[in-house]
């Protein structure tokens, strides 16, 4: 009888996974980033320990968005708490301020509701251009 390995969070090797965002859409970028971030790529995945990998995701401005008027049709909504306290932010507005929130919202979204999820949701790096401060991890592998 085989038994199956149920891996430790000791045990778990992550790497550093670069992905250029440029000329893709939007939510094939997300589905794979949640995929690397879960560990599910791994033959030794196990649903309760955080055995995903670090994803450093570059060009994040430079992403594509099917549909016709997506960019500016659209809208991400949060509220402050407070009464009336319904904020709005359109996603081609999103994309020129702040692609990093944008790219972690739809990512959040793929994870698991729990601390394993936001554990998860730390190891993505987002930046607008392809400049990255994470080289020397990338050399590493």
């Amino acid at each position: 009888m085989k038994t199956t390995k149920m891996v430790n969070s000791s045990e778990v090797k992550r790497d550093w996974i670069l992905i250029d965002a440029s000329a893709k859409p939007f939510g094939r970028v997300v589905t794979e980033i949640a995929t690397i971030l879960r560990g599910k790529h791994k033959p030794s995945f196990t649903p309760n320990v955080d055995c995903g990998d670090y994803v450093v995701v570059i060009n994040a401005k430079d992403v594509i968005f099917t549909g016709t008027n997506k960019k500016e049709q659209k809208v991400y909504h949060r509220h402050t708490g407070y009464f009336g306290g319904v904020k709005s932010e359109k996603l081609a507005e999103l994309i020129e301020k702040n692609p990093e929130k944008l790219f972690k919202l739809a990512t959040r979204g793929m994870l698991p509701k729990t601390t394993l999820g936001r554990a998860m949701l730390k190891k993505l790096k987002v930046y607008e251009g392809s400049e990255h401060p994470h080289t020397a991890q990338l050399k590493a592998n």
